[in-house]
């Protein structure tokens, strides 16, 4: 073929090729089920799609979930795990990839179901969830029992016809789907939803004492609400005693493990819940009987002992007959000693009573005021003789007082420098030029200026009077007179 020569070929744009393939992948692959392992998967992305691939053996392949479909998914991915994909190809034009864009998603046998969920029960248990330590013991007769189940079906059936026939008490029933997509989430905000009730009943809904979640039977996928994470971490948060029962007798959940009681059946969880109202009752009455029986046994006994007790003691009269006797002797002297301390006291007052003259009783009222008379004259001498002494001695302080005044002193013609703040100058070397200066006289006072020695050895007070002499009022002798600095 020569240059010149036109190939009979299409000719296609890369986008046009791109969309092209991306149609015939579609068409040809628009419904697939896809078995592989999860690859790569982090978590849904911040746009809420989820990416990863899905691979085995020999092959590898692009896998996304679209934000609207993962709210959906029965089983969310999981690293690692083998599932069967529901979905369609398409391509990628921007990186001319091929991709399966999920729909559904499910775990690929029982086989992984049961690897996911050992895996998750590991998990779980290094946390402390399924510790025997924190499950808590049930109420001994709950007053409100909280139910979290279907509210049709033969479950709830079960659960209110056995707490009837043993005690019955008020049920609260919190309708979920127990099967489906959004099962587990209604379940964890069931039991979330109990707990968050006021436990001081003010409420228009009271506070269950005891919580019963609970299913009927089912395979490994219908009871695989019950062993999501979520539902699992709302029984451990719940402070509510909760009793799980799932399924038959040889079903086991996660949620078993963390609740605080795992029932074999709904119908076993109602029995654990409650006791029987008339087992009760006859336990009530047979201690009734036993307590009447041990009273009566007590009271006998005590009765026995107080009989022996009494036939060890003396009678009564024999107590007391002693002592009657000494009474009776003593009541018989009694008169007879009255009798003779009375004319004892007679005769004592007659012999005082001729001393008791008023002539008598005159002459030792005048010796007494004479007595009187005399100690308040010597009083009178002995304060007079004090005041004295005391004034002699008053009188000479003043006169030394008067001595030692440094106004004393003034009056000799000496005066007294005081500084502005009227404090005394002891040295000139301590007067600066121009400082205001006041001498006091024994007269009056002058204020005056300081200047300049004769000689500049030291300042001088000197000047002329700013104001004329205040004069001092003089002070009677024995006054105050003060320090003369």
């Amino acid at each position: 073929m020569s240059d010149s020569a036109t190939p009979n070929v299409v000719e296609f744009s890369v986008s046009e090729l791109a969309q092209a393939v991306k149609r015939s992948i579609e068409d040809g692959f628009g419904h697939v089920r896809l078995r592989g392992e999860i690859s790569g998967y982090r978590g849904p992305h911040s746009s809420g799609h989820a990416y990863f691939s899905l691979k085995d053996d020999g092959a590898r392949i692009d896998a996304v979930v679209w934000r609207g479909s993962f709210g959906k998914l029965r089983f969310k991915p999981e690293e690692g795990m083998e599932v069967i994909a529901t979905g369609r190809l398409t391509t990628f034009p921007g990186s001319s990839k091929y991709q399966i864009v999920i729909e559904a998603l499910e775990p690929a046998g029982v086989g992984a179901l049961m690897a996911l969920l050992e895996a998750r029960r590991k998990a779980l248990a290094a946390e402390g969830l399924f510790d025997v330590a924190r499950k808590r013991p049930l109420p001994r007769l709950p007053k409100v029992v909280g139910v979290v189940t279907s509210p049709t079906g033969a479950v709830i059936r079960d659960i209110l016809h056995r707490i009837a026939d043993r005690f019955p008490v008020r049920v609260i029933v919190w309708p979920v789907r127990v099967q489906g997509d959004t099962s587990a989430a209604e379940v964890a905000a069931a039991i979330a939803g109990f707990d968050a009730l006021p436990e001081d009943g003010s409420g228009a809904v009271p506070r269950p004492d005891v919580v019963i979640v609970a299913r009927g039977g089912g395979s490994l996928e219908d009871l695989w609400s019950f062993n999501e994470e979520i539902v699992v971490r709302a029984a451990a948060a719940c402070r509510i005693p909760l009793i799980s029962a799932i399924g038959h007798e040889t079903d086991w959940t996660l949620l078993d493990h963390v609740a605080d009681l795992r029932a074999p059946t709904p119908t076993g969880a109602a029995e654990m819940a409650l006791p029987v109202r008339s087992e009760l009752l006859d336990q009530v009455a047979t201690f009734g009987v036993r307590l009447s029986g041990a009273a009566r046994r007590g009271l006998e006994s005590r009765r026995g002992e107080l009989r022996s007790a009494a036939r060890a003691l003396p009678a009564g009269r024999n107590l007391i007959a002693t002592a009657q006797q000494r009474f009776d002797l003593a009541s018989g002297r009694l008169a007879h000693a009255l009798e003779t301390a009375t004319r004892v006291h007679a005769t004592r007052f007659a012999r005082v009573s001729g001393r008791l003259s008023p002539t008598t009783l005159a002459r030792a009222i005048a010796t007494g005021g004479e007595r009187l008379t005399r100690l308040g004259e010597r009083a009178a001498r002995a304060v007079e003789v004090a005041l004295g002494r005391r004034r002699d001695r008053l009188d000479g302080a003043g006169k030394l007082l008067a001595v030692l005044s440094y106004r004393s002193v003034l009056a000799r013609g000496f005066a007294l420098v005081r500084d502005a703040e009227d404090r005394p100058v002891r040295a000139a070397a301590g007067v600066a030029v121009g400082a205001g200066l006041t001498l006091e006289f024994a007269d009056g006072r002058l204020a005056v200026t300081a200047g300049a020695g004769p000689e500049g050895s030291g300042d001088a007070a000197t000047g002329e009077a700013r104001h004329a002499p205040r004069p001092q009022r003089r002070r009677p002798p024995g006054a105050s007179q003060g320090s003369l600095f």
